[in-house]
């Protein structure tokens, strides 16, 4: 059975989404109630239904694991959710195919505790084949985004965060779909928000999807980034403009590459740029229209 180790416990909430399989949720929460100290509770939002997802996070529960149950699908709703429940100001968030580091809470723990209006980030390195996981990170120097105005530089599978002050900004917004972290780096950045990259705040992303399927991710990213980019352009706000042009010049640094090195097992996430984020583009400007999506309102469940 999975257990707490004889670690201290400090005041912080941890919470992850997670549509299973048990496998995955477990080996998360396997390294989570190994950190030292560990957090003192550990929430999963299940969007599956599973109950062997469920079994696995029971074997957690001398760890702080709880489970909510989420109506709702897609990671900013059920995040969300676990924020809203969260017992403590410190939250930190990581993604049900990650595994961290043993420093990882403390880390998150002292960062916050000496930056308590900040958010912080930090690494993501691969987890098997680098090839196969769609973001990672493996900057070793610290960095201050503050004042900066980025939306790439918040990792949402590994991140620490205010409760209070996340929620004030509205946390994430389920209407970006796939890249809710980058609009949340953003707004962040832009409400002149504390933003910090801490290397010591590590996690691995573990490879798991085929090319084929990684392919698919690549296509709803970059279709999810225009949506980001018409939702603040019908705010008309013109400072993603510059990422749409950094965005153009990705994409043809992929077209060159693939004419250089031709066809390759693992698909390039600039290949998908042109053509998804144009359809975004179209998507987000009627999401984010007068008749558009209203801002999210789910409710949860709690499971004994």
């Amino acid at each position: 059975m999975g257990g707490a180790s004889a670690s201290d416990v400090v005041p912080v909430s941890v919470v992850i989404a997670t549509v299973g399989p048990a496998s995955r949720i477990a080996a998360c929460l396997r390294s989570i109630s190994e950190c030292n100290p560990r957090p003192d509770e550990i929430i999963v939002v299940d969007q599956s239904g599973d109950e062997a997802v469920h079994a696995a996070v029971a074997d957690f529960l001398r760890a702080g694991a709880k489970l909510l149950t989420s109506p709702v699908r897609g990671k900013s709703p059920a995040v969300n959710l676990g924020i809203r429940a969260a017992a403590h100001e410190i939250v930190c968030l990581t993604d049900d195919d990650c595994t961290v580091e043993r420093s990882w809470v403390e880390a998150a723990w002292t960062h916050l505790s000496d930056h308590p209006e900040s958010i912080v980030t930090g690494r993501v390195l691969p987890g098997g084949d680098a090839a196969g996981v769609a973001s990672l990170v493996g900057l070793e120097v610290p960095r201050d985004y503050t004042g900066q105005i980025h939306d790439d530089v918040l990792f949402g599978c590994n991140m620490a965060c205010s409760r209070s002050r996340v929620i004030a900004l509205g946390g994430f917004d389920y209407r970006v779909e796939l890249v809710e972290d980058n609009d949340l780096c953003y707004r962040w950045l832009r409400a002149g928000q504390q933003l910090h990259y801490d290397p010591s705040l590590l996690v691995w992303h573990h490879a798991w999807r085929s090319p084929p399927e990684l392919e698919r991710q690549f296509r709803g990213y970059a279709r999810s980034q225009g949506i980001f980019y018409a939702k603040h352009l019908r705010h008309k706000d013109l400072g993603v403009v510059r990422f749409l042009v950094r965005d153009a010049r990705r994409a043809a640094r992929g077209v060159a590459s693939r004419i250089v090195h031709g066809h390759r097992e693992w698909p390039d996430a600039r290949r998908a740029l042109p053509a998804g984020v144009i359809g975004g583009l179209i998507t987000g400007w009627r999401r984010f229209g007068p008749r558009g999506q209203p801002a999210e309102t789910s409710t949860w469940i709690e499971r004994s």
